[in-house]
């Protein structure tokens, strides 16, 4: 009988309540002892300590009054069983719910990861046939070049080397004949510098009609004069 009172929780907090209940009326009948021998003052203490008491005799009434406390150990069992099934199978959708998502984003990532793949060999794929268009039309640009009606043959020419026209021949005529290309220099020199002769002997001959003999000024190189100084 004992052992069952002992394992019995609304017995034990009804004891609980009882032993509060006894402490709190001794300490209210504490005021009056204490001021008949007039030790210290602990009104305000003995205060603080009654409030509390009540707050936990409150707190055992609503533990008491809960329906927990009035379940068999057979009805405990049975709901603690039927909150650990809910756990597990809360925990087993949350468990499914993760694998499903999982499998979502693997699905997801083998896509990414294809399309990846299939992007990266789609640069390659056009690098490759951009490096070889390009070397095909540096191997035929000069062909075509050669070819093109209507003096687009000199414009192509010109455009490739960045220059004019007139600029551009004359690099072409140096790269392929330096000799050449100073003797064609000297030459328009000779005639810049004696411009106003040729032009008079010129217009002698057109009025006569005969060979003229023009005389001109020719002036010695400028490097051979550096080198004589």
């Amino acid at each position: 009988m004992a052992e069952d009172q002992a394992g019995d929780p609304a017995q034990a907090f009804e004891d609980l309540r009882a032993e509060v209940s006894v402490l709190r009326r001794a300490i209210e009948g504490l005021p009056a002892a204490i001021r008949e021998n007039r030790p210290p003052d602990y009104s305000q203490d003995l205060a603080i300590l009654g409030k509390g008491l009540d707050e936990i005799g409150q707190s055992l009434e609503t533990v008491l009054a809960s329906p927990a406390l009035n379940l068999t150990p057979e009805q405990q069992g049975q709901g603690i069983a039927r909150a650990g099934s809910a756990l597990v199978r809360e925990a087993a959708q949350r468990l499914d719910r993760a694998a499903q998502e999982a499998e979502r984003e693997r699905s997801r990532l083998s896509g990414l990861i294809g399309q990846a793949w299939a992007k990266d060999r789609q640069v390659r794929l056009l690098g490759w046939i951009g490096g070889v268009a390009f070397a095909v039309g540096v191997l035929l640009s000069p062909i075509l070049a050669g070819v093109l009606p209507f003096g687009l043959n000199t414009r192509m020419a010109a455009l490739m080397m960045r220059e004019d026209r007139w600029t551009a021949g004359g690099a072409l005529m140096r790269a392929a004949n330096p000799m050449g290309w100073g003797r064609i220099v000297a030459d328009a020199r000779l005639a810049d510098e004696n411009r106003d002769a040729l032009e008079a002997c010129r217009a002698a001959a057109i009025d006569s009609g005969k060979v003229q003999r023009c005389t001109v000024t020719v002036a010695p190189p400028k490097d051979s004069v550096a080198d004589r100084e």
